[in-house]
């Protein structure tokens, strides 16, 4: 076939077996900077694009490049304007870690509604008195609310209705029910998510319009002992305000797995509250996650060089 994929940041097996199954010549990047990857897409075909930057520089380094097949489900650390303009693919993997991100949800919210960082804590100091002074309580008839109830929301809705007894209260402009779930309570802006919930989960992609979206405004709203989670995009909440609300005990806690910048920075005002949940963006990052992406990353690089519509598209192509 003679064609070359790039992979900048190594994946699972499976999917680089996938490709050279079918004949395709895969070549490991030499490093993760825009610089270098530029230099190393200069003879590739396609690139496999994981969490790194793929801003124009590299873009347009690519000569040969015909289609980037994304390592996941958001593409907004790749230049789409600048590919699309030179006729380059863009697919991702959108089926890929809904489950695995929601089963992240469910897990915080149980976390943060048991405690079980303060209990691990406790235990390991030999206050065994924390059990009488911190009580946790039962999730069964909370609120759950979701703002955005796209694949990843939808799940975490069934999951936590179905699983825990939650009542769901969900904002999408796209959507006018979950299926599967019609007990749901879909409204007309994210403000009523914040003031009835309990748990407000965000589900939303990083947009000029989201970026920085979530603040003081709406931290405001929410009920004093209520619970925020953030496994979307770091860039869609205004961290300073968060820092505050949780400071003053504003809101009761939050957990997040994402960050603006990424990684974060060690002097992160937020790693010194203690009612904060920190995982390193690893919510997608199951062996079976991990995975998925590889795989459908792989097949959009594979139908797109073979010929084929592309079962994921990101981008749209103007016909030549």
């Amino acid at each position: 076939m003679g064609y070359t994929v790039l992979i900048p940041q190594d994946i699972v097996g499976e999917g680089k077996k996938y490709l050279t199954d079918r004949g395709y010549t895969i070549k490991m990047g030499s490093g993760i900077s825009a610089r270098q990857i530029a230099e190393d897409v200069k003879d590739c075909d396609a690139i496999l694009a994981r969490t790194c930057p793929y801003p124009t520089e590299v873009i347009e380094a690519g000569n040969k490049l015909k289609v980037i097949g994304r390592h996941g489900v958001g593409c907004d650390n790749i230049d789409i304007k600048t590919a699309t303009k030179r006729g380059i693919r863009i697919t991702y993997a959108p089926e890929s870690n809904a489950n695995s991100v929601a089963e992240y949800t469910i897990g915080m919210i149980i976390a943060m509604a048991r405690h079980f960082i303060g209990s691990d804590r406790a235990t390991r100091s030999g206050d065994w008195e924390y059990r009488n002074r911190v009580r946790g309580f039962d999730l069964a008839n909370k609120t759950l609310g979701l703002v955005g109830a796209g694949r990843v929301g939808s799940m975490v809705a069934k999951k936590a209705f179905f699983g825990l007894d939650m009542k769901i209260v969900a904002y999408d402009p796209y959507i006018k029910e979950i299926k599967g779930v019609p007990e749901v309570k879909i409204v007309s802006d994210p403000e009523t998510v914040f003031q009835e919930s309990d748990f407000v989960s965000l589900h939303v992609p990083l947009t000029p319009e989201t970026r920085g979206m979530f603040g003081k405004k709406y931290f405001e709203l929410m009920k004093p002992e209520a619970f925020l989670i953030n496994a979307a995009r770091g860039e869609i909440v205004n961290e300073t305000d968060l820092y505050e609300a949780l400071k003053s005990k504003r809101i009761a806690a939050a957990a997040l797995d994402v960050y603006d910048p990424e990684p974060p920075k060690g002097d992160n005002p937020l790693f010194t509250l203690d009612n904060v949940i920190l995982t390193p963006h690893n919510a997608a990052l199951t062996l079976e996650a991990m995975t998925r992406m590889a795989l459908h990353a792989a097949q959009g690089i594979d139908d797109v060089l073979s010929g084929r519509v592309p079962k994921w598209p990101f981008n749209k192509l103007t016909a030549k």
